[in-house]
């Protein structure tokens, strides 16, 4: 693999790996705004990915999918998906060419969910790794505690009478929640945005418990005063919010590990919740590779490199325009903030 200003290029192959510009052929790790992009020629997924393409990019699309393991040749390189646990359909990219061996994983975490193919470490000679949250200060607690914190949450309001709006990212986080919350508190209520992804997420036979729309007949106040509400961070500060009165607001991200993160997006709560992998699952994915050598796409990439390499492990970048999208990006203001944080640990 080489970078070329289009993508992530492979020579003896003649296609590229989650192309951030319009080319002939490219490989998609996942379905995230940053990677699976409009405007290729041919598209090569997973088979769970291929609802969520087709829904983002269009039905149009010219698509080939590819279950886990199995192989298939192109202009003499051999190349199969590997599971990497970020979202449904999420997949490493393999690929084997005169006896070399290179793993490009996309975005992926290292805690099973429930929502998706867990990750697998793929052997090879040199990895790609993705490094969203590459410093020593993230450090995610087990999921079974958020969940149990984001129910406590919710379970108080709806006691008191007030709705829960959790705001989240589309694909990949609301579906996490769907199916990690306890249903049996009370009504879930889903923004529009989120109904094609979830339906994506039941067509792949992820168990996501039943939800309403505001619009749908039956829901009224007395509903909404007790229901969990699930919204994009596009929806803060818009209309749509008033339907719900005095409402609590939280937001579920990752970022919420840093100081200040809730403050700045102005919601009551913050909960921690990744689908990357946090600092201690970056060290343990890369050395389950048993890579000789470690390519760092996006994130705190310098940061990463620096450890590998005194670690004795070779490492280097590779410029991407991965990472800056909707799905989990922070502020630049964040991002300074972690780096400051970062010095101190």
């Amino acid at each position: 693999m080489v970078a070329r200003p289009e993508g992530l290029y492979c020579p003896p192959g003649g296609f590229f790996i989650d192309a951030w510009q319009p080319v002939e052929r490219s490989l998609i790790t996942h379905g995230h705004s940053d990677h699976a992009r409009m405007g290729h020629g041919h598209y090569l997924a997973h088979a769970d990915s291929a609802g969520i393409l087709r829904a983002r990019l269009g039905e149009q699309i010219d698509l080939q999918t590819l279950p886990y393991g199995e192989a298939i040749e192109y202009n003499g390189v051999t190349i199969s998906l590997h599971p990497a646990g970020h979202v449904l359909g999420s997949a490493q990219v393999r690929l084997e060419h005169q006896g070399r061996v290179w793993v490009v994983s996309g975005d992926y975490k290292t805690e099973a969910d429930g929502t998706c193919a867990p990750f697998e470490p793929v052997p090879c000679q040199v990895f790609v790794t993705e490094s969203t949250f590459g410093l020593p200060i993230y450090r995610w607690a087990p999921q079974t505690q958020t969940f149990g914190e984001i129910n406590a949450w919710w379970h108080a309001n709806a006691l008191a009478g007030r709705a829960s709006v959790l705001f989240c990212y589309a694909f990949g986080k609301a579906q996490r929640i769907l199916h990690g919350v306890d249903a049996g508190i009370g009504p879930i209520v889903v923004h529009g945005a989120l109904e094609p992804l979830n339906a994506a997420y039941r067509a792949a036979g992820v168990a996501l418990p039943d939800t309403v729309r505001v619009t749908d007949a039956g829901v009224d106040a007395s509903l909404l005063r007790r229901a969990l509400v699930l919204a994009p961070p596009s929806a803060q500060g818009t209309p749509w919010l008033r339907r719900f009165g005095d409402y609590s607001d939280a937001f579920a991200s990752g970022w919420m590990q840093l100081r200040g993160a809730r403050r700045r997006r102005a919601v009551d709560r913050g909960f921690v919740l990744s689908d990357h992998a946090d600092w201690p699952g970056l060290q343990s994915a890369i050395a389950g590779t048993g890579a000789e050598r470690v390519v760092v796409t996006h994130g705190s990439a310098a940061v990463l490199v620096r450890w590998l390499c005194e670690a004795g492990l070779p490492a280097h970048t590779f410029h991407t325009e991965y990472g800056e999208q909707e799905d989990e990006s922070p502020s630049s203001a964040a991002g300074a903030n972690a780096q400051q944080e970062a010095g101190a640990t």
